[in-house]
């Protein structure tokens, strides 16, 4: 099973995305999505799961934090992580939820750590007009082998 993951794309979806996620079973958003048309061009790839970040509108009424099972894994959305400081709320649900992968995204910045048994992703930045950071999404994999990931450059 392939996994599209993105974040920050802040209103903008880059023309080459549809064609880079292709074939993926579902995408992840991680966040500062914009407005509601950027998950319905994304919808028309695959299923999709998104969540809130801190420049989306309130009224367009993203959830705060998703939970979602692919297969054999499970994946906790939420935008604003620091897998080194956990916040007390995003504790309490990486306890409850028991996820094998959180997504997050906010940093703009690409990264893949493993901390305990939990896999903490970011895509990277894939909205445009901030050009001190790459732009980047990434495809997950699911298999018999576990997770692994490929990091794509915008």
């Amino acid at each position: 099973m392939n996994v599209g993951i993105l974040s920050d794309t802040h209103n903008f979806l880059d023309s080459r995305i549809p064609s880079l996620f292709a074939g993926v079973d579902h995408i992840l958003h991680a966040g500062d999505i914009g407005m509601p048309s950027i998950l319905s061009k994304l919808q028309s790839i695959a299923p999709v799961t998104a969540v809130a970040g801190n420049t989306d509108d309130p009224g367009h009424r993203y959830p705060l934090t998703a939970r979602i099972d692919l297969g054999s894994t499970s994946f906790l959305l939420h935008h604003i992580v620091n897998p080194q400081n956990l916040t007390t709320d995003l504790q309490r649900s990486i306890l409850r939820e028991t996820p094998d992968v959180v997504v997050f995204g906010h940093t703009h910045e690409f990264s893949a750590e493993t901390v305990g048994d939990v896999l903490f992703f970011n895509p990277g930045f894939a909205g445009g007009g901030v050009p001190r950071y790459d732009r980047s999404v990434a495809i997950i994999t699911l298999d018999a082998n576990g997770v692994s990931w490929k990091k794509i450059l915008l």
